[in-house]
């Protein structure tokens, strides 16, 4: 299964990229941030888009960028709105919370997407998905318990509140990646996948660009400064690695948007390890057992999508 190896590799690059963004986020305003992580992603991108454009040097490889007009940008534009919504709630999570808290939440995301799945594309769970989905919903209870151990009220904290709307919208945008890959034949738009990432990618830039200028620049000398971290570029290089394991293992056939989403949130462990080492955070005895009991709720999803 290559796609599930593509997906998994994918899973350790987000881990680096989760752990990369709590440290460029310390103490530092999250809009800039943001803005440039798209920005340096665009530039990575950007290349490939002219090479692919104007010269045959990249075609026939892994890295061709497809083109097409408004009709298929108009999918990559939402695509786009999606997933910077979802970063927007999650970055300023992230600022503000544990990351031993933070990566279980998001690793909820694979059973948003199954029972999606099961509601927009008429798939049906059998009895290991099932198992899965219950025992995912039973850590994310036992991780509040956690959670208040730090003072952390997942139902009045609005960092909680922030973290899970990224991860419902992280769901729709990995449910919309479905629809985007799948070929027409099959209901979906059959987009180029090196297109959808290239593309989403400059279209977020701008976007931030945008809110950079009118919503933080005006206010910027009475809220957190900026500063600058190298920890930014390292977000973008990892994300956009993690990205293209991710939108390359999607555009095999027979690749499983379920299975692929449940593997990437396999991130959390590089990610709670990293929160042991760097950052020392507490309570880390329960907190494992929350997200023991987390993947092993993935691992039924795993064996039940096989």
């Amino acid at each position: 299964m290559a796609w599930l190896l593509l997906a998994f590799m994918s899973a350790a690059l987000l881990g680096c990229y989760d752990t990369l963004k709590k440290v460029a986020l310390k103490d530092n305003a999250v809009i800039p941030v943001l803005f440039f992580n798209t920005l340096f992603s665009s530039l990575i991108f950007m290349p490939l888009i002219l090479l692919s454009g104007t010269t045959n040097i990249l075609d026939n490889s892994l890295f061709h960028v497809g083109s097409g007009g408004w009709e298929m940008h108009k999918y990559i534009v939402l695509k786009a709105i999606l997933v910077l919504s979802s970063w927007i709630l999650g970055y300023f999570a992230m600022k503000n919370l544990p990351l031993t808290i933070v990566g279980p939440i998001n690793a909820t995301r694979p059973v948003m997407v199954l029972v999606g799945a099961l509601l927009i594309f008429g798939e049906r769970l059998n009895g290991w998905q099932w198992a899965g989905v219950l025992t995912a919903i039973l850590s994310y209870f036992l991780l509040r318990k956690s959670g208040k151990k730090e003072g952390i009220d997942f139902h009045h904290n609005k960092w909680i509140i922030m973290t899970i709307g990224a991860a419902v919208l992280g769901a729709l945008s990995g449910l919309y990646d479905k629809f985007l890959m799948a070929p027409a034949d099959q209901g979906g738009v059959g987009l180029d996948r090196m297109m959808v990432q290239s593309w989403f990618t400059i279209y977020q830039c701008v976007m931030m660009a945008f809110l950079l200028i009118v919503m933080w620049w005006p206010k910027h000398r009475s809220t957190t400064p900026f500063h600058w971290s190298w920890a930014i570029i390292g977000v973008s290089i990892f994300l956009s690695a993690a990205d293209f394991m991710y939108f390359y293992s999607l555009s095999i056939p027979d690749a499983m948007i379920s299975v692929v989403s449940m593997v990437r949130r396999g991130s959390v462990i590089v990610s709670f390890m990293f929160g042991v080492v760097l950052f020392h955070e507490k309570n880390l005895r329960a907190k494992a057992f929350d997200l023991a009991l987390m993947l092993l709720g993935l691992f039924f999803l795993f064996i039940g999508s096989k």
